[in-house]
């Protein structure tokens, strides 16, 4: 049985913690490895190995420090289907889906490829008598990284290339649940060459997540998890004096109009809503027909693909569905649909006796359909993060659209429709960060950024993207004049262009 190392300035370490925790295959329940859950002290190893490594990091020139991201890029594909199954192996979620992640992943390290012209300033010639001004893009320090379980390969590759190409410096606190892939992209990083200590990477829990928010040499955070994790994150950070950007919760709906094509939609639904086990932030997790008619198709639709769903371990090559990720997240997500049971939402298809033959022991639960939800109810306010699909029906286009904006989280929306002014006014109106037009998923390519409104995003920028290159640099702007433009004489007046 493994032991999960840590990587300290280079070096993979075993964490002298006493405390530890099991990480387990979820298709079958069985321990496939110890995670030590560091200490304080390694942590700070970690950031005094980053911030040893950041003067002669963050004073290469860009093109070079492109040179090692585009070895690592290429390690990466070469390497894909190795990292996808360590990703299925802890995490559950099919391979195919695992390789999707790990490409989806891939393109940031792209994007960050082209930080050469990313950090370029501006230059302003004769803004006053013999005064040029220009601008300039610096390194923020030494950054940190905290992320989740559903995306162990890919919210990492978010967050610390586009970082250490602006010349950042980085720790990485991986989710405790499915560690293994992070130390597969950390070997290939190690075999790109990059110098020791510009990534680390530290293993741990509450007691690591503290350490980074209140460490007075980390400069940055980077976070993605639950809304009440990323609140806790911004709060503390910035109030100890750090840049911070945490990707919070979501409730995702997909307004289905009348004209709709009803097969696309319910492709579109199955998809969104059960893919990865319903474990993805931009899932769709409400579907919001408009008009009984609509709703009654759309369910008629959904409900005999949801019953047919392939749901297997993720070495079945048909799998369409996995296991979730713990014993402990497949108790939660049955008892929300005990929930919706109590509260009176009608129970079209029922997951929760899913079994499967030889794999009785993993976190398996069926796919899930309720019907006439409403706003009120438990499983229409929280998130599920499981093969869960609500659906609300809607009496008209506006009512639809209000719902959406009266919702506490504002991640992710999309809108199935042929009608362009339909299109057009939800695009304009919906109080969301990503929307999708007949897209039920509208992650952003990697060069546009990635970010929810409301109660899904808080701090400034969103990540990676242009939005990443800011959050990760801070601007410098520069105003010279030499002696041949300086008049004699003491100017006591404010400065201005006729100065």
């Amino acid at each position: 049985m493994q032991t999960i190392m840590n990587a300290i300035g280079g070096v993979l370490t075993k964490s002298t913690s006493p405390r530890t925790q099991p990480v387990f295959n979820p298709a079958t329940g069985e321990q496939s490895g110890i995670l030590p859950l560091s200490t304080k002290a390694e942590l700070d190893a970690a950031v005094a190995a980053a911030k040893l490594a950041l003067p002669a990091w963050a004073d290469m020139p860009p093109l070079r420090r492109t040179r090692f991201m585009f070895r690592f890029k290429q390690l990466l594909d070469e390497n894909t289907d190795r990292i996808a199954k360590a990703i299925s192996a802890e995490h559950g979620k099919t391979h195919a889906d695992a390789v999707g992640e790990v490409q989806r992943g891939i393109e940031v390290v792209d994007f960050a490829c082209g930080i050469a012209h990313l950090l370029k300033g501006e230059f302003s010639r004769h803004v006053g008598p013999g005064i040029d001004t220009h601008s300039d893009r610096q390194p923020v320090g030494v950054c940190a990284g905290i992320t989740p379980f559903n995306f162990p390969a890919m919210v990492p590759l978010w967050m610390y290339p586009v970082a250490i190409a602006c010349g950042n410096t980085f720790i990485l606190k991986p989710s405790e649940r499915d560690p293994s892939a992070v130390m597969i992209v950390f070997e290939l990083f190690k075999q790109a060459g990059f110098p020791d200590g510009v990534l680390n990477v530290v293993h741990g829990d509450k007691e690591v997540v503290d350490a980074i928010l209140t460490h007075p040499d980390i400069k940055a955070v980077s976070f993605v998890g639950s809304t009440p994790i990323a609140e806790y994150v911004y709060r503390t950070g910035t109030y100890h004096g750090k840049r911070v950007q945490a990707l919070g919760g979501a409730k995702n709906h997909m307004i289905v109009m009348p004209d709709a094509d009803m097969d696309k939609a319910a492709d579109a639904l199955m998809g969104a809503g059960y893919g990865s086990a319903g474990e993805r932030c931009m899932a769709i997790s409400v579907a919001v027909p408009v008009g009984e008619e609509t709703a009654n198709k759309l369910v008629e639709t959904l409900a005999p693909r949801i019953r047919q769903l392939k749901i297997a371990p993720a070495t079945d090559p048909e799998a369409e569905m996995g296991p979730l990720v713990t014993k402990q997240h497949q108790q939660k997500v049955l008892g929300y649909i005990d929930q919706g049971v109590k509260e009176g939402a009608e129970l079209v298809v029922d997951g929760r006796g899913f079994k499967l033959q030889g794999y009785e022991n993993g976190y398996f639960v069926g796919g899930t359909l309720f019907d006439r939800v409403t706003s009120d109810m438990t499983i229409y306010r929280e998130e599920i993060f499981g093969p869960v699909l609500s659906v609300v029906r809607s009496p008209n286009y506006d009512h639809a659209v209000k719902l959406i904006n009266q919702h506490e989280y504002g991640n992710g929306t999309a809108i199935f429709t042929r009608d362009g002014d339909a299109a057009r006014s939800f695009a304009d109106r919906i109080e969301v960060g990503m929307v999708g037009i007949n897209v039920p998923i509208p992650v952003p390519v990697a060069y546009h950024s990635f970010g929810g409104w409301k109660r899904s995003l808080f701090g400034d920028h969103a990540i990676y993207g242009p939005e990443g290159v800011h959050f990760y640099t801070r601007l410098k702007t520069v105003t010279t004049r030499w002696p041949d433009g300086i008049k004699s004489g003491a100017v006591f007046t404010f400065p201005s262009t006729q100065h």
